[in-house]
């Protein structure tokens, strides 16, 4: 049975979690207090898997949020391996967010484990508020490499810049994040909702951090000149030139997957979106591949941390559950269609057409600046919206 939960605009959790955000030095907001360590991992000393499965199965369900439908496939497989019943709700991150501060408060959780997008509300708040922590297995520590560990990376997916291959049989006509910004792709470029979806928003605050060098030398290698600009910075001035020149906002990834890659397309058009999608090439004969040769980047890899709810009624199941997703057998079921495991040991997944070096093509997240996302969120979230409306 799948729970009812309230729905909030990522804006305006954005706004509630940022209000309450620690500051991380003197250009913090003003009224935040200084910023204290994140809590470390909790590591088990005396750790043995086959103990933690029989306390598991005495508890005997699981409840996991996920942002993603996959997560029934980790429930199904994780009940044929334990026994115990897992059911796996798919929520948007900022809904889960907000559904797991609601039922601490309350001291009534139902939720025992998430998967989050969201890096920056989960260092941000939820870890610091002791809604949520991290866990990490002892068996598995060493498999996992240290900047893995706090938080807890499960796994990374990624959003790419796609094309049809059938309208194009050259390749894609995308060659420079900066092409997107002229006209001929004006309206021709479909993406989902920043307002609505952490990742972008987190995508454009990281490359504020340490994006743009990358995208001054794009532009330079377009232009023939070096960018000016009276943005505060060229990923700033990048954000603005792209939502300015209007591009299609959609709900799901999934529209965008029909919108480029559909056999009834005519319109050539540039869809960024998960990589998750291309299994429609499979599944329902669509035509759609990476833009392979992009410069500076074909699109960005995200993190998808898991942590325990502190006050989980079903502790040990839920840290089987951790132990399950940073293992090949668990994890596969996220990472099908593409993506990296946080357990170094274990092998990527195929990767969809046109992303064969996944360190190399992709922007990635520095997990040392996801307050920084947290924090500087609403400034870019107003400054897409000035823009693009």
């Amino acid at each position: 049975m799948r729970r009812t939960r309230k729905i909030i605009p990522a804006a305006l959790l954005a706004l509630a979690v940022a209000a309450c955000a620690p500051s991380t030095g003197a250009d913090a907001p003003s009224g935040t207090t200084a910023a204290k360590p994140l809590p470390g991992p909790s590591v088990d000393a005396a750790f043995d898997l086959d103990t933690l499965v029989e306390a598991a199965k005495k508890e005997g369900s699981l409840l996991v949020y996920d942002s993603s439908g996959d997560i029934e496939e980790v429930a199904k497989a994780f009940t044929d391996k334990y026994g115990i019943a897992m059911e796996g709700v798919k929520s948007d991150t900022p809904q889960t967010a907000e559904k797991m501060l609601r039922e601490h408060a309350a001291d009534n959780v139902t939720i025992d484990a998430a998967m989050y997008e969201d890096g920056g509300v989960l260092v941000g708040q939820l870890i610091p508020q002791g809604v949520a922590q991290t866990w990490v297995p002892a068996d598995l520590k060493d498999q996992i490499p240290q900047e893995n560990h706090n938080p807890l990376l499960a796994l990374s997916k990624a959003t790419v810049f796609a094309y049809n291959t059938k309208l194009s049989p050259d390749g894609c006509p995308v060659k420079n994040v900066w092409d997107l910004t002229e006209p001929e792709w004006a309206g021709k470029l479909v993406m989902q909702d920043p307002l609505g979806k952490p990742t972008v928003l987190s995508f454009f605050t990281q490359l504020d951090a340490h994006g743009n060098q990358v995208l001054e030398q794009a532009y330079q290698a377009k232009y023939g000149k070096a960018l000016e600009t009276k943005e505060k910075s060229a990923a700033y001035e990048w954000i603005k030139r792209m939502s300015v020149n209007k591009p299609v906002l959609t709900g799901s990834d999934e529209d965008i997957s029909g919108a480029v890659g559909a056999p009834s397309a005519t319109d050539k058009k540039i869809g960024f979106m998960s990589i998750s999608k291309f299994r429609n090439n499979e599944d329902k004969g669509y035509t759609q591949a990476t833009c392979a040769a992009m410069t500076p980047f074909v699109g960005f890899s995200y993190p998808k941390y898991v942590a325990v709810a502190a006050r989980s009624k079903h502790p040990n199941a839920a840290k089987l559950y951790v132990h399950f997703i940073m293992t090949e057998e668990g994890v596969k079921h996220e990472i099908g269609e593409g993506g990296v495991s946080g357990n170094a040991t274990v092998k990527p997944m195929v990767t969809p057409p046109g992303l064969d070096d996944w360190k190399a093509q992709l922007f990635h997240t520095d997990p040392k600046v996801l307050l920084g996302d947290l924090q500087n969120r609403q400034t870019v979230s107003d400054f897409w919206r000035v823009n693009h409306g």
